[in-house]
């Protein structure tokens, strides 16, 4: 049985490189042993390369020997073992999700999906690619509506032993600091990771208690994944728990929002309403608004950034 273990592991290991050998260019041991461990799969260095020795003689690798280190790339006939040909518009789309999407997909899914985001740049950049390919991802951009602030630093090993958790439905035990600068330690049941601008937060259960808070990934400075798995609570959901404007630092609470509007100010409520059922009345120089909307500290702050152009608010909470 343990012959037969180990064979399986060869195999698997062998199966992971494969994957990770793009065909539009080589790629050296060095870079593979990284993007493994990425993914959590431990190799040294001379192991890996004696796999591509063997890869190379059985497979027909092509093998760059001009310098070391050595690069391995596919060659076009061995097409059962290449990535799929990207079209340009696969390519832009990989593109955009690697530039914007990367930290919500969990470390070893992002790291499985590193030969597509090779191949995706590679096509996008080559010599032989079309200069409308090339300039597309300079002409999208997701731009803030508030001022912009630099991302905060985020511990990658933190990140993946987050994401790793969350994945597979596993306890972690954790070492952050909460808002007021306290450090703390805590087992918590992560349920769901939430980007908010350029933060993320990381929405859990701690041990003992059955109501959810978050964390801001960016204040853990020690995340361990425990060997005990929880069953995720089936009343909760990671959308529900953004409409009741938890991550607006609310209590979930609705209410009967009122208030009027310069009407140069306030025109985008016609385009961008605050809820299905908002109503708008044109006075003299004013718009006059009221809404079914979700109470928190966030709308507050944003009734109030309106300064001299907005008047007359009042908020009456709705029983459901």
């Amino acid at each position: 049985m343990k012959q037969k273990s180990s064979l399986n592991e060869s195999l698997s290991l062998a199966f992971e490189i494969l994957k990770r050998i793009p065909r539009s260019r080589f790629i050296s041991a060095k870079e593979l042993q990284a993007q493994l461990a990425e993914a959590g799969i431990e190799r040294n260095i001379r192991s890996l390369q004696r796999i591509l020795q063997s890869l190379s003689e059985t497979l027909n690798l092509e093998r760059d020997t001009r310098s070391k280190p050595y690069g391995y790339k596919l060659k076009n006939t061995n097409l059962g073992f290449a990535l799929p040909n990207l079209s340009e518009h696969e390519s832009l789309l990989l593109g955009l999700s690697q530039q914007y999407l990367s930290h919500l997909l969990p470390a070893n899914v992002s790291a499985s999906l590193s030969g597509f985001f090779q191949q995706a740049q590679y096509n996008l950049h080559s010599d032989e690619s079309p200069a409308n390919a090339k300039a597309w991802l300079k002409k999208v951009r997701v731009v803030s509506e508030t001022q912009p602030l630099l991302a905060p630093e985020i511990d990658l090993t933190v990140m993946q032993a987050v994401s790793k958790g969350l994945f597979e439905n596993r306890w972690l035990n954790l070492q952050f600091n909460n808002r007021k600068g306290e450090q703390k330690r805590a087992n918590v049941m992560p349920l769901g990771i939430a980007q908010q601008g350029n933060r993320l937060y990381l929405v859990c259960r701690f041990e003992g208690h059955n109501n959810e808070r978050s964390i801001a990934i960016h204040r853990i400075q020690q995340a361990h994944v425990s060997s005990f798995s929880f069953e995720p609570p089936a009343e909760f959901d990671l959308a529900k728990y953004d409409n009741d404007g938890r991550f607006g630092f609310g209590e979930g609470k609705q209410c009967r929002l009122q208030f009027c509007i310069n009407k140069a100010q306030g025109y985008f409520l016609y385009e961008t309403p605050l809820s299905k059922d908002q109503v708008i009345e044109e006075q003299a120089e004013q718009l006059s608004v009221s809404a079914t909307v979700t109470d928190s500290l966030f709308l507050h702050r944003w009734l109030k950034g309106f300064g001299d152009e907005i008047s007359n608010i009042k908020t009456e909470i709705v029983e459901l």
